[in-house]
């Protein structure tokens, strides 16, 4: 099995439809067993889906995400774990060993992204990463 988390500087990026990179990580038994870093070459939100199934994803490890995105994702057959924030590796090797904590119902709006927005979840320490305005 492969899972993909969205990448920027060894964290889970926010923003699935902006992200610029993608860590794929190869899962075997329980254990990662390895991984590569791709890069989403300035595609966004559908194309993205798209990218990942070439890539033979089966699980995408992610922060913020709308329905659009979520909809491309499961008609490529490809799990989403949104709401997630963190160290990736640590993120995978939870994912891997079936005690990942995520938030089946996250969603990030792209129209009407305010203060007062949820972006993933932020309710581990009360504040969040989101970029107003530019969630995806």
């Amino acid at each position: 099995m492969k899972a993909a988390v969205t990448y920027e500087f060894g964290k889970i990026f926010q923003h699935f439809g902006h992200t610029e990179f993608f860590k794929i990580y190869d899962i075997s038994d329980g254990k990662i067993t390895g991984s590569e870093l791709i890069s989403s070459n300035g595609s966004g939100h559908g194309a993205l889906a798209g990218l990942l199934k070439e890539h033979d994803v089966n699980a995408l490890i992610c922060g913020g995400i709308g329905g659009g995105a979520k909809a491309a994702l499961a008609e490529a057959g490809i799990a989403v774990y949104g709401g997630v924030t963190g160290d990736a590796d640590e993120a995978a090797s939870a994912f891997a060993a079936g005690k990942l904590s995520y938030d089946p119902d996250v969603m990030c709006s792209h129209h009407d992204h305010g203060e007062e927005h949820s972006c993933g979840n932020h309710g581990n320490d009360g504040g969040h990463s989101c970029h107003h305005g530019n969630c995806g």
